[in-house]
């Protein structure tokens, strides 16, 4: 079968880009011919609010990545679709996170269907954006409806696709896979030392992009508790900030948290992110909204325990007891587990539940879903 991928994926770096780039060796290793179409242009720089949106590391070179769609170039929009009418593959699917991608997406769906061969999926891991602007449901249902058929990573946005007016199409829930292309986990001694960090205290992790639906504040407001203030153990953060740190640093301020925490604010590269997981005795993800999260599947590659809020589709991977903790969003209910974490040495437990539990997010289940939802 021959598919083509249209999503972010090299020269553009982050966790959208390195999910594509994983999808497109699952379809090769059962047996697909597959290719990616990634952005010339993703964002307009006005609209993006880190240091950089390209990698500095190597690309793939493995893969077939064709970079030539321009998120806000008709043209390209344009050329990208009739080129997929005319080479006729048989699966073409497309990421759908952002209401501002629905133009692009949807003209480029709309033109490679058009040849009544090539079916037309999408993964959508958002169909209500956590940021909202004017326009996003005209946007979002522009794009919706160009498709034939979706897979979601959440319960959550299955049921948003139903309330959007989309239930009639063939759709799927399917948990995110494991991001197991950062390297095999290794012993935390050894991330310790990689890390230039001493061994004779613990380490929680908050992990990723750093944006407001993400709950840095209400950490930092946990971190302030006097009894883990009491406990040898401290808080990276490992993440590049997405937005004002100003707030967070006012947090940092009041509370004294400075000596107690270990700032890692640049973006990480794909081959520092198993230092990170490896180190920490368990990996926090205190989210005020969410769908659902890569950060929680790469926990699960690393066999790391992990304390997640009960919003949106976090709580469906993480059982609650087994690998971790699932908690209202407040920092006294973050404060009570991270003190239990510790207090009743539960990181051995919560890891061996994470290994037995990692076996239900395969590649090859993804794979079949999409294939599934387009009718192949």
């Amino acid at each position: 079968m021959r598919v083509v991928i249209i999503g972010p994926a090299y020269p553009l770096r982050g966790g959208l880009a390195t999910y594509n780039e994983r999808l497109a060796r699952a379809f090769r290793a059962a047996g697909d011919e597959v290719r990616i179409v990634t952005f010339s242009l993703q964002y307009p720089n006005f609209l993006f609010p880190g240091q950089t949106q390209f990698s500095t590391e190597p690309g793939p070179p493995d893969l077939d990545i064709e970079v030539s769609l321009n998120s806000v170039n008709p043209l390209s929009w344009w050329a990208v679709g009739r080129r997929l009418r005319r080479e006729r593959p048989d699966l073409v699917v497309f990421r759908f996170w952002l209401p501002f991608m629905g133009p692009s997406l949807g003209t480029v769906a709309r033109l490679a269907r058009g040849n009544r061969r090539t079916r037309v999926v999408a993964i959508t891991d958002n169909v209500i954006p956590h940021e909202k602007r004017p326009g996003d449901g005209p946007l979002t249902r522009y794009f919706l409806s160009a498709c034939d058929g979706f897979v979601t990573m959440s319960r959550a946005v299955l049921a948003d696709l139903q309330r959007l007016g989309f239930g009639r199409k063939p759709a799927l829930y399917r948990p995110h896979p494991l991001y197991d292309n950062f390297g095999a986990p290794k012993p935390k001694a050894a991330a310790l030392a990689a890390l230039g960090l001493p061994a004779d205290v613990g380490y929680l992790l908050f992990f990723g992009f750093i944006r407001a639906y993400k709950g840095l504040d209400i950490l930092l407001e946990a971190w302030a508790d006097p009894r883990l203030e009491a406990l040898p153990v401290k808080l990276i953060i490992a993440g590049e900030f997405y937005e004002d740190a100003v707030p967070y640093e006012a947090l940092v301020n009041k509370y004294q948290l400075e000596s107690r925490m270990v700032r890692a604010t640049d973006f990480i590269p794909n081959e520092q992110v198993a230092n990170y997981f490896c180190a920490a005795d368990m990996v926090v993800q205190p989210y005020k909204h969410a769908t659902q999260s890569g950060v929680s599947q790469v926990a699960y590659h690393f066999g790391r325990p992990m304390l997640v809020t009960d919003v949106g589709g976090l709580a469906e991977l993480i059982p609650d007891g087994v690998v971790g903790y699932v908690v209202p969003p407040t920092p006294g209910a973050l404060a009570d587990a991270l003190v239990d974490f510790y207090a009743n040495k539960r990181e051995e437990a919560f890891a061996a539940g994470v290994r037995q539990e990692a076996r239900k997010f395969s590649w090859d289940v993804m794979v079949g879903a999409l294939k599934e939802v387009a009718g192949l």
